[in-house]
């Protein structure tokens, strides 16, 4: 959107310098910096991916954030998406979940950010892969878009290691070029998954024994999870991944201690931390924010 306003003001630019006297220019009388800021608040004002974030739970404001859509400005429309579009593909192992999508007419063109997935500077999204050297899995992660992953044989996160890191079994399942599948000797494997829930998304990865659900009830799990209203005495699962923690703090729904101390009063409205170095903190509690 940036790009679109200041090509605006360029072609102004440009227009400008034609008609006015070379003598009397300044950079005044040429900038006019409006298209930039009306291209900006038309995006985050009128533009349909810029959305009211949906807050009924910590996991829903985050699995929000982490939305992929291919509809909007410059996207694909509903009607004329076709089956191809919407299907799973080879390349979205690791960076988007194949679980995770609505089911009605937008189902496949709005996804989720797998777990472990970025977007890199290029806007492609990239995935990280522990480095295999020789047969020996090493501590170096490296973050692949799909086309340079699909130079590499890859085995999986949860492939048997020796202490040494060398591959327990003789033959490793992995996967080539394209999404196909073999069984070869560590020797040849290029990289190693570095989780086995890599290929799901936040949400997806809080179902409990995953791997033995159907994929449509799963589907329908971890868009339900989002719509889980919150209790008012809240309670820990009886059943969870260890994934539930790192989504409520990091989507900042809860409050964090800045600093290591100890508790000195709750209230309602708040709550009082002597810390350690000595000093007191404060922190109050968010209510009824939207």
């Amino acid at each position: 959107q940036v790009r679109t306003g200041l090509a605006r003001m360029e072609r102004v630019v440009r227009e400008r310098m034609t008609t006015q006297d070379v003598e009397a220019i300044t950079p005044q009388t040429l900038i006019n910096i409006r298209p930039v800021v009306a291209s900006i608040k038309e995006f985050f004002g009128t533009s349909q991916l810029s959305q009211f974030m949906d807050q009924t739970n910590p996991l829903s404001g985050l699995t929000h954030k982490r939305r992929l859509s291919a509809l909007g400005p410059g996207g694909l429309s509903r009607e004329r998406a076709g089956f191809e579009v919407r299907d799973v593909h080879p390349s979205h192992y690791g960076r988007m979940c194949p679980i995770e999508t609505p089911e009605g007419p937008n189902i496949g063109l709005i996804g989720s950010l797998a777990s472990y997935g970025r977007v890199n500077a290029f806007g492609f999204i990239e995935t990280p892969y522990r480095k295999v050297v020789e047969g020996i899995v090493t501590e170096q992660v490296d973050y692949l878009t799909a086309d340079e992953e699909d130079r590499f044989v890859i085995a999986q996160a949860n492939a048997p290691l020796t202490a040494d890191l060398h591959f327990a079994e003789p033959r490793v399942l992995v996967r080539r070029r394209g999404g196909e599948i073999d069984y070869i000797p560590g020797s040849e494997i290029d990289y190693m998954d570095v989780s086995p829930r890599q290929m799901v998304s936040v949400a997806t990865a809080m179902i409990p024994f995953l791997e033995h659900d159907d994929a449509n009830r799963a589907l329908m799990g971890s868009n339900m999870m989002r719509q889980a209203v919150p209790l008012l005495k809240s309670e820990a699962p009886v059943v969870g991944t260890g994934m539930e923690y790192r989504c409520a703090v990091d989507a900042a729904d809860v409050i964090t201690a800045e600093k290591a101390g100890v508790v000195q009063e709750v209230s309602a409205d708040y709550v009082t931390v002597a810390n350690d170095d000595g000093t007191y903190t404060t922190y109050r509690a968010a209510k009824f924010t939207r």
